[in-house]
């Protein structure tokens, strides 16, 4: 007896959601976190509720606005060889010929 099944298209891509792309969901999700705990404690300390929804609201949309920019702008990976890039060095210093005269006779 056959069965047939279906075959998962999205096995080796990136995972996405509505425009989205990778690690982009995660920070969203943790400034959607950040922020609610926020709401939280200005909401205990007393601030007016009317001026406490207008913050949230505008650092909510805040949020928003800089991650899909960033995730169209830098795709799935190019956040992180942006922030690989800053490691690399400009230039290296040798005070010695001993590291490349040696490269020869070792082959």
């Amino acid at each position: 007896m056959s069965s047939v099944y279906q075959i998962n298209k999205g096995v080796g891509r990136a995972m996405e959601f509505r425009g989205l792309k990778a690690q982009y969901i995660g920070f969203l999700a943790g400034g959607l976190v950040g922020l609610l705990l926020l709401f939280a404690a200005l909401y205990i300390a007393g601030v007016n509720l009317y001026w406490l929804i207008g913050l949230i609201g505008g650092l909510g949309f805040l949020l928003f606005t800089v991650v899909f920019r960033m995730s169209a702008k830098y795709g799935q990976h190019g956040l992180l060889k942006k922030l690989a890039r800053r490691s690399i060095p400009t230039s290296l210093i040798s005070r010695s010929r001993h590291l490349f005269t040696s490269l020869n006779s070792s082959v």
